[in-house]
């Protein structure tokens, strides 16, 4: 099995085999969260306007936007996993759009991915048993950093922390997570960000193999499909299925 590191939409944009496109502050870590309490299915958009018009024809649909880390103004939600826990998803449809990780999403599917997972701590152990199951020739692991081109410490600790787990490595996960807080997280601990990234929210990104699911792509159909290009994220819950 070859495992790659790719970085940013240039990085997705190159993506091949089964691809896990990695957004830990926060996307992917609030959609856990989210499909945890109970969501449905989950539609990643790439810009606004397209997630503004699917939330015009389905209004009893979930929309969390955002842009620049806060929340865009009209949607349901933000990008908060907080927010995510407190709100009652049970059976709810979800429109996503987001500075980094959909963008990887949709960027990684135009590629050559044979296969798109979503990628975060939360769920890092499930995707590397899921990524074994389904034993791929190559596995690219996409840290989405910032926006989609400023590289950041937290995507790249969860692509290495899962690339050790599939090679059965040894890695200090937990003083990772230490150093992490003063180096990538210090936004969660600052006052005057605090409307937008909540200090609650740092404990529930870095909750590492909290969740035994994991988040998989999939191809839709309908009147989505011209807006979202087809995609749609599912959960999908052990025993794990090969090819």
């Amino acid at each position: 099995m070859k495992i790659q590191i790719l970085e940013l939409i240039e990085g997705a944009k190159k993506a091949e085999g089964l691809s896990v496109v990695i957004d830990v502050f926060r996307a992917f870590t609030t959609e856990c969260y989210c499909f945890d309490g109970g969501a449905k299915v989950c539609y990643p958009i790439g810009s606004m306007e397209d997630a503004f018009a699917l939330k015009t024809a389905h209004p009893d649909w979930v929309l969390l936007g955002e842009r620049g880390g806060a929340k865009v103004e009209g949607c349901d939600l933000g990008n908060s996993p907080w927010d995510a826990s407190n709100y009652d998803f049970q059976g709810k449809t979800m429109i996503h759009s987001t500075s980094a990780g959909t963008q990887g999403i949709v960027n990684a599917a135009r590629a050559h991915a044979s296969e798109i997972i979503t990628g975060s701590l939360v769920n890092a152990r499930a995707i590397a048993e899921y990524i074994r199951a389904r034993d791929p020739e190559t596995v690219s692991l996409i840290a989405m950093g910032k926006a989609g081109i400023e590289r950041v410490p937290e995507d790249l600790l969860a692509a290495e922390y899962i690339r050790a787990l599939l090679e059965g490595a040894p890695f200090d996960i937990d003083g990772r997570i230490d150093y992490l807080k003063d180096h990538g997280g210090e936004q969660f601990f600052d006052p005057a960000q605090a409307h937008i990234f909540p200090r609650e929210d740092y404990p529930l990104c870095v909750a590492y193999d909290r969740f035994g699911f994991v988040l998989r792509v999939e191809y839709g159909s309908g009147e989505t499909e011209d807006m979202a290009e087809g995609l749609r994220i599912c959960r999908v819950d052990p025993p794990f299925c090969a090819k």
